[in-house]
């Protein structure tokens, strides 16, 4: 059973626990559209204590970790966030890790309740190498800061800078005392509402059992083509030389008048079969944005037409934006 962290965030007025691979943090505070529109305009901040955090200290950890992820780490400059992926032998996306090295150590969140999981995968492949790999959940906690925000990181607490936003790993124990000054908070469901807007994909929504790199669009980012052997590498080049990948991720728009979203898993059918037609992919995520309106991303065949009608669920109209090329 996957271990989940409460955030003590939730006693927060108005706090509505999330639920689904988000327990453990608020899904909003009792304002959807004004938490979406806060984190927007870089105000804010979100509670995302609820995800693993692992660190990996000693002075062969990038160069062990580039032996191990896909993305190119062994001369990763202090400071410089990454995003790298762990595969299985044949290629399967396993793990995200979302990573930054703060020149002694390397910093990395990752999908709530897999640490353990990937701990004892790290372990296994420490061999000789001088390294230490510790779960730092308990201690540390996760909290994003929108792009634009003008909030100072307390001193002391490493943070993974992106274009959208800034990732604090900041000690547990003052998770309170921040939010008190720089609230209001904004809930998990806001920040998934902007992630599905940024077309970004995230590991057990977007990916199942069979996704490979390719699918989602992460070869560059978070998958590097020009470095040593990985487990998994084989399919990755092998895909990208030779072929094309089965499935692509696609961006929804759907029918505004839409009640009930969409499930995780709901099947993605051609509008021109109708809704008994054949399966051609799968709902990924599905949120409400304050400006579009229903939006999902969805992994669909490949050899659907990019400018093909659809129908999600039991009906629901969606028409359909490129993500990854087929």
């Amino acid at each position: 059973m996957l271990r989940q962290t409460k955030s003590p965030l939730l006693s927060l007025p108005g706090a509505v626990p999330a639920e689904g691979p988000d327990e453990g943090v608020a899904a909003h505070y009792g304002d959807l559209f004004r938490e979406q529109r806060a984190l927007a305009s870089g105000s804010g901040f979100v509670d995302l204590s609820h995800r693993g955090v692992v660190t990996v200290t000693g002075p062969d950890r990038l160069s062990w970790l580039h032996l191990l992820l896909t993305q190119h780490v062994s001369e990763l400059p202090p400071g410089q966030a990454t995003q790298a992926l762990i595969l299985s032998p044949h290629g399967h996306i396993e793990h995200a890790l979302y990573l930054v090295d703060d020149g002694e150590t390397t910093w990395a969140h990752v999908e709530p309740g897999t640490q353990g999981e990937l701990i004892a995968y790290l372990e296994s492949m420490k061999f000789f190498y001088r390294v230490e790999v510790a779960d730092r959940t308990d201690d540390v906690a996760v909290v994003f800061l929108p792009a634009g925000s003008v909030v100072e990181a307390p001193e002391g607490v490493v943070v993974r800078e992106t274009a959208y936003g800034r990732d604090l790993f900041l000690p547990r124990e003052r998770l309170e005392e921040f939010a008190a000054e720089h609230g209001p908070a904004a809930g998990v469901l806001a920040y998934e509402a902007l992630r599905v807007e940024g077309h970004r994909p995230r590991v057990g929504l977007e990916t199942d059992h069979r996704t490979i790199p390719h699918e989602l669009g992460l070869i560059g980012e978070a998958v590097h083509l020009q470095k040593g052997c990985y487990r998994g590498q084989e399919t990755v080049a092998r895909v990208h030389n030779l072929g094309k990948p089965p499935r692509r991720l696609v961006f929804l728009h759907l029918d505004g008048s839409v009640v009930t979203l969409p499930a995780h898993g709901d099947a993605v059918r051609l509008a021109s079969d109708g809704p008994e037609g054949r399966q051609l992919g799968f709902v990924t995520t599905a949120v409400r944005h304050h400006e579009l309106g229903p939006i999902a991303l969805a992994l669909v065949k490949r050899n659907v037409p990019t400018d093909a009608e659809l129908l999600v669920g039991e009906g629901t109209a969606a028409a359909q934006e490129t993500v990854v090329e087929p």
